[in-house]
């Protein structure tokens, strides 16, 4: 293809992702108060942390036991509301314009690249979804620890903009982070890091993963941070598990591949010698004769007979 047909192709995936993202942001926006199927609405679906906390640990503004979160503007509510839609959009199109990337990227690759290409995105797909999961289920405790930490003295008045933002940044940082194991596998593979190194760099790594679970978490909280700490620390030695096994069979393969390599020992039968001995000197086994006519012995003329044997004799054999 020419670089112009590049870009076209470019030009027609991209329209065919933002169509799959627009399609999924209005159907997000419909979500939101919609209860179809009998499936819980894409609102209780994210309030449900919020209003899984006593009642006495929240302020509630307005009639009725219902939970609800406070807007203080008058287009809060519908700013808040399309940017859930939004970003359901772009989570429930990810198949769509995924294949599109991927539908682009795929033939400059080769059969090998494409495997592994393949393994990798499954397993960042499935660490992502296990990080979000997770995080959806701490930011309860987090918010737990939150609203109660000022005791009697005072309580949280929650904006729905400020409870979205927190939500979606625990969800974000949880999955972005859970693919630490996956980087670190990927520059195992290539060559950038060894086991060695990685068994030389453990403490180290290990106390920068709780550092940077004590600033990445967004509400600062003991329990966010401990989750986050704890599941990458696992998932490192996971990884780390992951390396030793590879660079083992990495350093294994050169002696199972050294005799296929040579073609002279293909078939060798390991308990006879080796060719290797006949080029050093040592006794081998003896060349076997090459096929043809066997040799006539002819006497030599008078002619011939310039000296006599040992034994006096002038008789010369000529062998032919």
């Amino acid at each position: 293809m020419t670089l112009v047909e590049h870009i076209y192709e470019l030009r027609r995936r991209l329209a065919i992702a933002l169509l799959a993202v627009t399609a999924g942001t209005v159907l997000g926006f419909f979500w939101y108060t919609a209860y179809p199927f009998g499936l819980p609405s894409l609102g209780q679906l994210l309030t449900d942390p919020y209003c899984a906390l006593p009642p006495e640990n929240r302020v509630q503004i307005g009639g009725g036991e219902q939970c609800r979160l406070v807007a203080f503007g008058v287009f809060e509510q519908f700013t808040l509301r399309l940017k859930v839609a939004a970003t359901a959009g772009v989570l429930m199109s990810s198949p769509v314009w995924f294949a599109q990337i991927w539908g682009f990227i795929t033939p400059g690759l080769y059969a090998k690249e494409k495997r592994f290409a393949y393994t990798f995105v499954t397993a960042a797909v499935v660490l992502f979804t296990a990080g979000a999961v997770l995080a959806y289920f701490v930011v309860t405790q987090a918010l737990q620890f939150l609203f109660t930490i000022g005791g009697d003295i005072q309580a949280t008045v929650l904006r729905g903009s400020d409870y979205f933002d927190l939500l979606v940044a625990l969800l974000v940082i949880f999955g972005v982070s859970f693919e630490l194991p996956l980087l670190v596998i990927m520059l195992n593979r290539v060559g950038v890091i060894s086991y060695a190194q990685l068994k030389r760099w453990r403490r180290g790594l290990v106390f920068g993963l709780f550092v940077f679970a004590a600033i990445a978490t967004p509400g600062q909280d003991p329990i966010s941070m401990l989750a986050l700490g704890v599941s990458l620390v696992l998932l490192l030695e996971f990884a780390i598990q992951i390396a030793r096994v590879h660079d083992k069979r990495e350093a294994r393969r050169p002696l199972e591949q050294g005799w296929s390599r040579i073609p002279e020992w293909k078939g060798l039968d390991p308990d006879q010698p080796s060719p290797l001995d006949d080029r050093l000197g040592a006794p081998g086994p003896a060349p076997s004769p090459s096929p043809g006519p066997s040799p006539r012995i002819e006497p030599l003329g008078d002619d011939q007979r310039t000296d006599r044997g040992s034994d006096g004799s002038a008789e010369r054999w000529d062998v032919t």
